[in-house]
């Protein structure tokens, strides 16, 4: 009997299923988990290519040369995102490391000092006020309890030209907003290929934390004399790799908010336009 290869979202980290063809029971156990959110199991999902979850900063490249105050992103692969003190799956909170290493000890929690900064309100982002010189930043995920997992980004070192006095972080910020980052528009996309999420001035959350002030990502791809493809990203999820068949297509991102009924979304980006070649 041929087995099915399915891409499902299981405890807060992709996995790549194998189901005998027709399966019932306990083998298709992971198939109905990951069923329950209508994003986790879809043709066009694609496992991410280094296999291992890790964070990542969106928008500062290793040697970046920026003016005090700035903005730091945190991008993150095959996790979620929660608030501290709550536990879904493999989901967690992200840490900003200043001019740090790695703690030696990952079975302790994150102490609190100015050089390790939390961001247990499931944040995306972050304002830094450095002074001019040479810095080193490092994101890591820690869980409920500030413990870390072992997922984390390279570090990545930055000089601060200047520092720009009387900027306050709204200024810097700019809106609330939610923007899709790794396609431009009518651009020309070789599968499979990433998009990732941002979201300015909002927090992130997986639907069944069932927590107030917190939102999750919907991606709409649109396709001439197709029905629109509708992925929920309701486990926290800040990006997805892709495999969608060649054509043109329109992709919008939103942002809706949990625990909220009806269902409501807060903000969306411009449709961006793009093909999948060659």
């Amino acid at each position: 009997m041929q087995a099915k290869r399915v891409v499902v979202w299981l405890g807060g980290a992709w996995c790549l299923a194998a189901l005998p063809a027709g399966a019932a029971g306990p083998e298709a156990a992971p198939l109905k988990a990951a069923q329950a959110d209508e994003s986790l199991v879809h043709p066009w999902l694609f496992p991410p290519p280094q296999r291992s979850p890790s964070a990542y900063f969106s928008n500062l490249q290793d040697g970046a040369v920026v003016e005090s105050p700035f903005v730091v992103r945190f991008g993150l692969s095959m996790r979620g995102v929660v608030p501290a003190g709550h536990k879904v799956g493999m989901a967690g909170h992200h840490h900003l490391l200043l001019n740090q290493d790695l703690p030696l000890d990952f079975t302790k929690p994150l102490p609190f000092t100015a050089s390790y900064v939390h961001f247990g309100k499931g944040q995306m982002e972050t304002v830094l006020d450095l002074p001019p010189g040479t810095h080193t930043l490092r994101l890591v995920l820690a869980d409920q309890g500030h413990i870390p997992y072992f997922v984390y980004s390279k570090p990545l070192k930055l000089t601060v030209s200047q520092r720009k006095p009387g900027l306050a972080p709204a200024d810097v910020l700019g809106l609330p907003r939610v923007e899709l980052l790794g396609v431009a528009d009518s651009a020309l996309l070789q599968p499979p290929f990433r998009l990732v999420f941002h979201a300015s001035g909002f927090n992130i959350a997986p639907v069944a934390a069932q927590l107030p002030d917190t939102h999750y990502f919907r991606l709409l791809l649109n396709r001439p004399g197709a029905k629109p493809e509708v992925l929920n990203f309701k486990s926290g999820q800040t990006e997805a790799w892709l495999n969608p068949p060649k054509g043109a297509y329109t992709a919008q991102l939103e942002l809706v908010r949990n625990v909220a009924s009806p269902e409501a979304v807060v903000a969306r980006t411009q449709p961006t336009a793009f093909s999948v070649g060659p």
